[in-house]
């Protein structure tokens, strides 16, 4: 997307309309080490509406919507450094502002021992699920903004394992292959 103010922004924004895909659909991509895009499929680039020719090469980020809270992005890089799975909800950014929702389980690609990129296989979120994770995505951003930059990310994280706890005793990962399932 191109440049905009602020204003701009919050006004396409507000616009925008939800892209669905089929339950039975897998929107896959592969980035290299530095999460530039290696691979889309024909799926990603039509929920996306983004080309292959735009989108490989390119940050995965590309389609990074604003309103995801940057510290489920800080707890997925800090999982799979440490060579696991990630497991998450994500609001996803169309080229022309619309946005669409998954459940993405996301791996580090593996030869020979090491890790040479990351592959993501991404679902459709339950509606239910989503009623669910969208005002905890919420106050994530509240605490973001009331942090400072550098330390946002990490507040925002530990305050929804603490809150996910304490709801559920169960961890990040539990709760949101949990909600995935119990909803689809």
């Amino acid at each position: 997307m191109d440049k905009r103010s602020e204003k701009n922004v919050t006004a396409v924004f507000a616009n925008a309309r939800e892209v669905t895909f089929s339950a039975d659909e897998l929107i896959v991509s592969k980035t290299d080490l530095r999460g530039n895009l290696t691979y889309a499929n024909r799926t990603f680039m039509r929920v996306s509406n983004f080309a292959e020719s735009e989108l490989l090469g390119q940050p995965h980020n590309i389609i990074r919507h604003p309103d995801m809270p940057r510290g489920v992005y800080h707890s997925m890089w800090k999982t799979l450094k440490s060579r696991h799975e990630f497991f998450g909800f994500v609001k996803n950014l169309t080229s022309d502002g619309n946005f669409y929702w998954v459940f993405a389980n996301v791996t580090p690609d593996l030869y020979k021992g090491n890790v040479e990129g990351f592959f993501s296989v991404r679902r459709q979120a339950p509606r239910a699920a989503l009623k669910v994770i969208e005002p905890v995505y919420r106050q994530m951003r509240e605490i973001e903004q009331r942090s400072h930059k550098e330390t946002a990310p990490t507040d925002s994280w530990n305050w929804l394992q603490e809150h996910i706890k304490c709801e559920t005793g169960m961890s990040y990962e539990e709760f949101v292959i949990g909600l995935y399932e119990e909803h689809c």
